[in-house]
């Protein structure tokens, strides 16, 4: 079973960058897709961006030059470097990892379709 664990969220002014990671534990984990994903209050939780287990990568279109994913199969682990965050990317920000890259796009159909969920983590940016 994959577990997956999410850190480096915080508070920060516009314009900072941050950037998150997702430690994934488990025998299979190097062969899942993994994710980032994010849900602001009172909104559904949204793709944002995917890295597949070779390496190919998706990113949400609004989000391309300033947020980059990427993974470190050595650390078995997944990165989000944010860059110009801006008051609307507040949100807490979900790692996911599914054997499918296929399910996660923009079109990812909610969270029972992806096999394993992190606990999140909360970025706040402000004005």
């Amino acid at each position: 079973q994959v577990q997956l664990v999410e850190s480096g969220g915080g508070l920060v002014q516009a314009g900072a960058s941050l950037r998150l990671s997702c430690a994934a534990s488990g025998r299979t984990s190097a062969t899942y897709a993994m994710g980032w994903f994010r849900q602001a209050s009172g909104k559904e939780r949204e793709f944002v961006a995917a890295i597949s287990s070779d390496g190919n990568t998706r990113t949400i279109t609004s989000m391309k030059g300033r947020f980059t994913i990427s993974r470190d199969y050595a650390k078995n682990t997944v990165y989000l470097q944010m860059n110009s965050l801006k008051p609307e990317d507040t949100a807490v920000y979900y790692c996911a990892a599914d054997p499918q890259f296929a399910r996660m796009g923009p079109w990812y159909a909610g969270t029972s379709n992806l096999e394993i969920w992190g606990q999140g983590t909360l970025v706040t940016v402000s004005s």
